[in-house]
């Protein structure tokens, strides 16, 4: 019996205009171009400007560009499965905010939270609608407008993120193409090392938390560090061993850009050069759940049918995971 697998049949993103480089941060923090070069690899971030712009701005865009690169209307779409930290509103979800503007009007939809880790967890459950044959085609979307909740007075958070949005669509497939595989974890116990405080039911938003800077993103970067490294990396060789796979197998590593060391550290592990590294945190920093849809992007014209690839993710939370696909499609 042929087995039916959710496969990723086009993918599209956007990015703001604005360029917030290394050189505009120096003005705005004691920090270097150098200094954040060599400890992050990034040069430059988009920053999304604008009053009342918030995350679906961007992921309208690229919905609109996904949907016209496979040929299809809106109304042709059953689900939406928004991954973001940084939803438009608490309630109702960015999900539903954004099929609205496109007019996606016969899907459901829901927002998905995992931190940096949620374009995975996002891409394996909209893959199990596709399996059962519960919906035929599936949005998933990885989107945030980090600007938003970073601490521009804050060298160890404001140099690191960017805004962006990515999205895929998940149709089924016989052919031996699509998910085969997925490793998905998290643990609790690592909040504390990178959350936001305020603005959730624990802490709502009060003046004193304002005043606080409560609402900002909360990193310990050494502690993070440690935890991503050894977290992605092991689990994105897990992922291999359980199915298989040698270095030589994988045709490209598509790892979730938090930063440089961290991508160079999973590639090493994975026993894979440089060469099959999907790299571009320099130019947009870390766009969290942003980051692999954008690099399937800017990537769609080198990946051809049947291509293993990986794709590895670590967030707050703590939260990390891999998945292991077959490419569906060779470039147009």
């Amino acid at each position: 019996m042929t087995k039916t697998r959710a496969a990723i049949t086009a993918v599209a993103s956007h990015v703001p205009d604005y360029i917030l480089s290394n050189k505009e941060l120096e003005k705005l923090v004691d920090t270097t171009d150098d200094w954040i070069t060599t400890r992050t690899g990034i040069k430059e971030r988009r920053i999304l400007k604008g009053e009342g712009k918030g995350v679906t701005e961007m992921a309208k865009v690229a919905v609109e560009k996904l949907l016209e690169k496979r040929g299809i209307g809106p109304e042709e779409i059953d689900l939406v499965i928004f991954c973001t930290v940084t939803p438009d509103k608490i309630f109702p979800a960015s999900a539903n905010i954004v099929s609205a503007k496109v007019g996606m009007s016969n899907a459901f939809g829901f927002d998905l939270n995992a931190a940096c880790s949620g374009f995975i967890y996002g891409l394996v459950t909209g893959s199990k609608f596709i399996e059962t044959g519960s919906y035929k085609k599936v949005i998933v979307i990885g989107a945030d407008k980090m600007s938003s909740i970073i601490d521009y007075t804050d060298r160890q958070t404001c140099i690191i993120f960017g805004d962006g949005a990515g999205a895929v669509l998940l149709e089924a497939d016989e052919s031996g193409s699509g998910i085969q595989d997925s490793i998905l974890r998290s643990d609790g116990n690592g909040m504390q090392y990178l959350h936001q405080v305020a603005g959730g039911s624990e802490y709502p938003p009060t003046e004193e938390t304002v005043a606080a800077r409560q609402h900002y993103v909360h990193q310990e970067g050494k502690t993070v560090f440690k935890f991503a490294v050894s977290n992605m990396a092991d689990v994105s060789y897990e992922i291999m061993e359980r199915n298989n796979l040698g270095a030589d197998d994988v045709a490209w590593l598509v790892p979730h850009q938090a930063n440089l060391r961290i991508i160079d550290a999973t590639a090493k592990r994975m026993g894979l050069g440089k060469e099959k590294v999907m790299i571009n945190i320099h130019k947009y920093g870390n766009t969290t759940n942003g980051t692999i849809p954008l690099c399937l992007t800017d990537w769609e014209s080198k990946l051809n049918k049947g291509d293993n690839i990986i794709l590895s993710a670590f967030g707050g939370g703590f939260t990390w995971g891999s998945v292991y696909l077959k490419w569906a499609y060779d470039p147009s």
